[in-house]
């Protein structure tokens, strides 16, 4: 009676709409989980590739390239992400890992990877931040389909600033020589599924997986929460 009451006085507010959350609704309301964008990528299969995987062609090999939902500039997704990355939301990161870990095993494709890898922060950003959105991110998926999660085998080696104003070509010269594998044994003949929060052009992406590649990794996939 005591926690119904607390949350008649105090309901916890969605983190897309901002709203109050009804009781039994966690992190993101039934409302807008109905209307969030997915991209239902994992729906096209090993043979037929979606939009994300034709972006790395020419660039760098990737096996799979998914995305949970689509970016929408001033929606819910960006709210979304936003609170994510610098308000603190970091049980929600967990959260949308879980949830789209466990669809993606839904399809079988837990049984492809053996790694589970976030992009790193630097560390001067990590300790500004307090948290790697991508790690939390990467946890809820490992816990979803019983992979293993190593959060420190890719090195950020520089910290490179916000990529959010730069175009394509600039965010590929900020990011190609700035990360390094820590320890080259943990990821050697392993199928790495790399995981961050968004994808814009792909940059950061294409450099870790290229390290990944060089380091000894047999293949690289790539996940993320939200792709533009």
């Amino acid at each position: 009676m005591f926690e119904d009451l607390l949350s008649l006085l105090f309901p916890e507010s969605c983190y897309a709409c901002d709203g109050a959350m009804a009781r039994g609704e966690k992190y993101i309301c039934t409302g807008c989980n109905i209307k969030l964008p997915y991209t239902d990528y994992h729906l096209h299969g090993a043979t037929e590739l979606n939009p994300l995987q034709r972006r790395f062609w020419g660039k760098v090999q990737v096996r799979y390239a998914f995305s949970y939902l689509l970016f929408m500039p001033k929606g819910r997704v960006q709210r979304i992400l936003h609170k994510l990355k610098y308000k603190g939301a970091k049980e929600l990161g967990e959260h949308l890992g879980k949830r789209y870990g466990s669809l993606l095993s839904d399809h079988h494709y837990h049984e492809q990877f053996d790694l589970v890898v976030p992009v790193p922060l630097h560390k001067y950003k990590l300790r500004r931040r307090g948290y790697n959105q991508s790690d939390c991110f990467s946890k809820g998926l490992s816990e979803s389909m019983q992979l293993p999660f190593k959060a420190d085998a890719l090195m950020r080696t520089l910290d490179t600033g916000t990529q959010t104003r730069k175009n394509r070509l600039d965010r590929w010269y900020n990011v190609e020589q700035v990360f390094q594998v820590k320890h080259p044994d943990s990821v050697q003949g392993k199928r790495i599924l790399l995981a961050d929060d968004v994808m814009t052009t792909g940059a950061t992406l294409e450099a870790c997986a290229a390290a990944l590649l060089a380091a000894g990794a047999t293949e690289v996939s790539v996940v993320t929460i939200a792709a533009a």
